[in-house]
């Protein structure tokens, strides 16, 4: 579901992203929808610098991730799979396996990479 990033947004993919310059996704040309798709995609070098950069947020932060997530406002889709593990693994680790597991439902739910 495409959204407008609200500051709290901007603010959360700067912290992930700091050399963010503009909103813009270089390949489509449109407005960032989500934060994780950026961070993992346009930002992160591979993997493991994917997973340093997650590691910055914190718990209230992460928290808020995983809400809008469940509710289909956060996208995933477009993350490869070894990201969306390691994801899924800090909030295992951090919030709850509870939490992990509705992530999970909600990246296994199909929501669509949105452009």
């Amino acid at each position: 579901m495409p959204r407008e990033l609200s500051e709290k947004d901007i603010e959360i993919l700067k912290k992930l992203a700091p050399e963010c310059g503009d909103l813009t996704c270089s390949g489509s040309g449109h407005m960032f929808h989500s934060i994780l798709p950026p961070v993992s995609n346009h930002f992160a070098e591979d993997s493991n610098d994917f997973i340093l950069r997650i590691n910055r947020l914190d718990d209230a932060e992460l928290a808020y991730l995983t809400d809008m997530i469940q509710k289909g406002e956060e996208s995933m889709g477009c993350l490869p799979v070894e990201d969306v593990e390691a994801f899924v693994h800090l909030v295992h680790d951090r919030l709850s396996e509870e939490i992990a597991h509705k992530v999970i439902s909600a990246y296994e739910s199909g929501y669509e990479c949105e452009h």
